[in-house]
């Protein structure tokens, strides 16, 4: 008997692994729902908006570097995958999008919710094409799949509202045989980077997502050759716990110590970042750089040195030419002056997290200048979390002030997993992609760190999760602000202007959805909430509202910053008590 081109596809994505898709139904999309209804193996997964279906599609990719599935119908429905497809590109992970379009005979014709998919996803897509006919199928889902694995982006099928149900003719199972190669840089220019290492004083690691598979061969080179280990906010996960030569995060969200480290280097090893930022990378030194994309060498700082190749084999053989006897001889000061920088900044770190801290004078001279109400500090929260947590959680973070506090108090040790919109940089992210990653194992702890703004975003996803019972722990970092976004008013001595968030009681939100809802106002509570949040069974969302002066100050703030964020303070003071004299 033949099989339809919706029959086609989800008995291949069963044959792929596949085990959900993410979307919303309706019309073109109606025969291809029906098949997975009538798969044992492949659950249909109904959100509220496409973008959190996009969004945990893409989640579910990056954890298991495996094929994610997403749906969007004709027109709007296609058109709202859009931003989370956006941020499974920047994130170079393998997803398929099946798109709905209008009939054949239609198309062209101005028709109702007609858009034109080839140039809608033009930008975001490593392969996009439309099923014309279904004798296409498989070999035009093969092309699309093996296009979007091999390339680790987004791939496009459409398929128009009068050819998900018609038959094939020549059937035949699909096939996906792909393997991934290994590359290694040619001798030569490994030998002349072992060289320069050999004679280098003080070494730096740069180390990113890409090193991830190599942890035990980048901390045999950081031993050989003293070097500290500054990460990339996505190198946390893998090389953050149990590691003595790490010293956190270098940018925004960093610390001192990582960006001591980067400026008294006189060499810079990046192992597998694309690290964007180039006012953190320190110029004059002596930079080299390992990558399986030849396009990221020097594309961010000049390179002395570009090894094209994967991270754990290149490094392999520069240790075969690194010798043992290097690494008993050489100086370890600029190692241990980093990693003392970074502990002693880390146990001031802790302070923050104690409620007690605001009754010094920081406190009391924040209090006189601000009369509003501070709130829980946000320090503390992200600190209680992790002390809650398990050592196998999968953490998901909003943009934002979010990021920050899970960046610096929350630890990825043990097997901890972690995801956010880190390239991106969009709105929304943690809650839908919590949704994906808890749908892979549901016995396993996810925790999404939600700003309130994030959160309220893409709301109507709560309901996704209470329907579909998954346990997701949200944590709602509630300022009742856009926290980022005012804190880079201030540094530009603007005043704060329109960030503020009219928020509900997200707690009774959640209530009333039918998800367990905690809300604390109170530090004292803090820590009982969160272990409560932990132990209760189902989906939780915990609104916290934390302090929305609580700021984030760079690893090497500027002058001008300071400034900036004093001028911008003495504004807005002025500001506030013109409208209390003129109401």
């Amino acid at each position: 008997m033949a099989r339809t081109v919706a029959r086609v596809i989800v008995d291949a994505l069963s044959e792929l692994g596949v085990r959900q898709v993410f979307g919303v139904v309706g019309d073109a999309l109606n025969p291809l729902t029906d098949a997975i209804r009538t798969t044992d193996d492949v659950e249909w997964v109904g959100c509220r908006h496409e973008e959190a279906a996009a969004f945990a599609a893409s989640a579910q990719s990056q954890l298991t570097d495996r094929l994610g599935v997403c749906m969007g119908t004709v027109g709007p429905g296609s058109v709202h995958l859009l931003n989370g497809l956006y941020d499974a590109a920047k994130s170079r992970t393998p997803v398929l999008a099946i798109a709905g379009q209008v009939p054949l005979s239609e198309l062209g014709s101005d028709y109702f919710q007609e858009v034109d998919n080839d140039l809608l996803f033009r930008d975001v897509a490593v392969f996009r094409a439309t099923i014309t006919d279904p004798d296409q199928l498989p070999q035009l889902l093969e092309t699309a799949v093996r296009n979007a694995l091999g390339h680790k982006g987004v791939a496009v099928l459409t398929v128009p509202g009068d050819i998900g149900d018609r038959e094939l003719h020549a059937d035949r199972p699909a096939r996906f045989s792909l393997t991934t190669p290994t590359t290694r840089p040619e001798a030569s220019a490994v030998r002349r980077a072992a060289d320069l290492l050999g004679h280098a004083d003080r070494i730096t690691l740069l180390v990113g997502q890409g090193s991830r598979a190599a942890r035990g061969d980048v901390l045999a080179l950081a031993d050989r050759l003293a070097a500290p280990m500054v990460l990339t906010l996505k190198a946390k996960e893998g090389f953050e716990g149990d590691n003595p030569f790490q010293v956190g995060q270098t940018g925004l969200i960093g610390n001192p110590a990582a960006a001591g480290a980067m400026q008294s280097a006189d060499t810079l090893v990046l192992l597998g970042t694309d690290f964007p930022y180039r006012d953190w990378y320190p110029e004059g030194r002596t930079v080299i750089q390992v990558d399986t994309e030849p396009a990221h060498i020097g594309r961010r700082v000049p390179v002395d040195i570009g090894l094209v190749g994967d991270v754990g084999a290149t490094v392999r053989d520069l240790l075969d030419h690194l010798t043992a006897e290097l690494g008993s001889t050489r100086d370890r000061g600029h190692l241990e002056q980093a990693r003392e920088r970074f502990l002693n900044w880390r146990e001031g770190q802790a302070r923050l997290a104690d409620p007690s801290h605001d009754k010094g004078l920081v406190g009391r001279v924040r209090s006189a200048l601000d009369n509003r109400e501070h709130g829980i500090r946000p320090e503390a929260l992200a600190a209680a979390v992790d002390r809650s947590a398990d050592d196998d959680a999968i953490f998901t973070s909003d943009t934002g002030m979010a990021t920050v506090w899970l960046s610096r108090f929350v630890e990825m040790r043990g097997t901890r997993r972690l995801l956010g919109s880190f390239n991106l940089g969009s709105m929304a992210n943690a809650m839908p992609q919590a949704l994906g990653a808890q749908y892979l194992d549901r016995d396993r702890q996810v925790v999404a760190f939600c700003g309130d703004g994030g959160l309220s975003m893409l709301l109507g996803d709560l309901i996704t999760l209470k329907s579909c019972r998954l346990p997701v722990k949200l944590v709602v970092f509630d300022n009742r602000r856009l926290g980022m976004v005012k804190l880079e008013q201030e540094q530009a001595g603007l005043p704060e202007f329109g960030t503020v968030l009219d928020n509900p009681d997200f707690a009774a939100v959640a209530a009333a959805i039918g998800i367990t809802g905690i809300r604390v106002t109170d530090p004292a509570n803090l820590d009982d909430s969160v272990r409560r949040a932990f132990a209760t069974p189902g989906p939780v969302l915990l609104d916290v509202l934390t302090n929305p002066d609580e700021i984030a100050v760079p690893a090497k703030p500027t002058v001008e910053q300071g400034w900036g964020f004093a001028v911008a303070k003495m504004k807005e003071l002025l500001r506030s008590h013109g409208d209390e004299t003129h109401p």
